[in-house]
């Protein structure tokens, strides 16, 4: 049900069943945050916490749990937990707090982002580069926006799938790369993309 409702706000879900399984998934598919149940089997969801922050790995964490003793919320927000749900929830009140926790790692709203000589208006959703509008797609300005808005960070194309196309799997990942082909040939010389062989892709500060 989580994965429904999630998935409706237009996020993209990956679900696995063990703490072993939710360490090695978020390694390997670096998501936008993690829900985090703290009754998993073999290492419960406070230990994947503990080594994720051991690794230096600050993604956000938003613990869900049948337990309600204080000791239990205290020990989670001191391991690094950006928020903490106890069962019985209703799927929209996680939905929000997962937009919470989103909006709180990405900092204060802006609407507006300048990434080299391109700015972009949220709000408004028009691009300009060096003063010049320029025409995007739906996508190719989502794809951009998420550069933008954590100029030299490199996302893998898993990542990018996540955040621009709610998408959390594989199996499209050559669509990140015809996507910021398309990009380049719009933004030309001006394109501020960078290509990190074999990971990923970074916007490059202004």
């Amino acid at each position: 049900m989580l994965r429904l409702y999630l998935t409706r706000s237009g996020h993209g879900v990956h679900v696995e069943d063990t703490g072993s399984g939710a360490l090695s998934a978020v390694r390997r598919l670096r998501p936008s945050a993690v829900v985090l149940d703290v009754g998993l089997p073999d290492l419960d969801g406070l230990e994947v916490c503990r080594r994720l922050r051991a690794d230096d790995d600050w993604t956000p964490v938003l613990f869900v749990t049948a337990r309600d003793e204080e000791v239990d919320r205290v020990l989670g927000l001191e391991l690094g937990a950006d928020d903490y749900v106890t069962k019985p929830f209703s799927p929209r009140e996680l939905v929000a707090r997962v937009h919470g926790v989103l909006r709180r790692a990405d900092g204060p709203p802006t609407a507006r982002l300048v990434l080299g000589s391109v700015e972009l208006d949220l709000d408004t959703r028009e691009v300009r580069l060096s003063g010049a509008p320029v025409d995007l797609t739906a996508t190719e300005f989502d794809l951009l926006a998420t550069l933008a808005r954590r100029p030299g960070q490199v996302f893998s194309r898993e990542q990018l799938l996540a955040r621009a196309w709610g998408m959390a799997d594989y199996g499209g990942t050559r669509t990140v790369d015809v996507h910021v082909a398309q990009l380049r040939a719009k933004l030309g010389s001006g394109a501020p993309i960078r290509t990190h062989r074999g990971v990923g892709y970074s916007g490059a500060p202004a």
